[in-house]
């Protein structure tokens, strides 16, 4: 009995600190949410839990590629403050 209350328990932890989204094609996609504090580079680029990050004009996009389409990601999953590396704090 303790078994099955153990796996529900953890996937709920587990999936608290992901989002899911439509998948291209198809199907389902887990994406990880922004830790608190981020920090983007010159590009505006940030890459965290095997995704790309890409902040621009004040809202946050997310793809699974570099180079791939963009995505917004909901205003809910955003960092809750966003510093450039070498420009003043946002």
């Amino acid at each position: 009995m303790r078994g099955k209350l153990l796996v529900p328990m953890v996937s709920i932890l587990l999936l608290s600190a992901c989002m899911v989204v439509p998948r291209r094609g198809g199907g389902l996609e887990v994406v990880p949410i922004l830790p608190t504090v981020v920090e983007v580079d010159n590009d505006s680029y940030y890459y965290h839990g095997g995704y790309h990050y890409f902040y621009t004009d004040d809202r946050w996009y997310y793809s699974d590629r570099r180079d791939g389409r963009r995505m917004e990601l909901p205003r809910s999953h955003w960092p809750r403050e966003t510093h450039r590396q070498g420009w003043d704090r946002h």
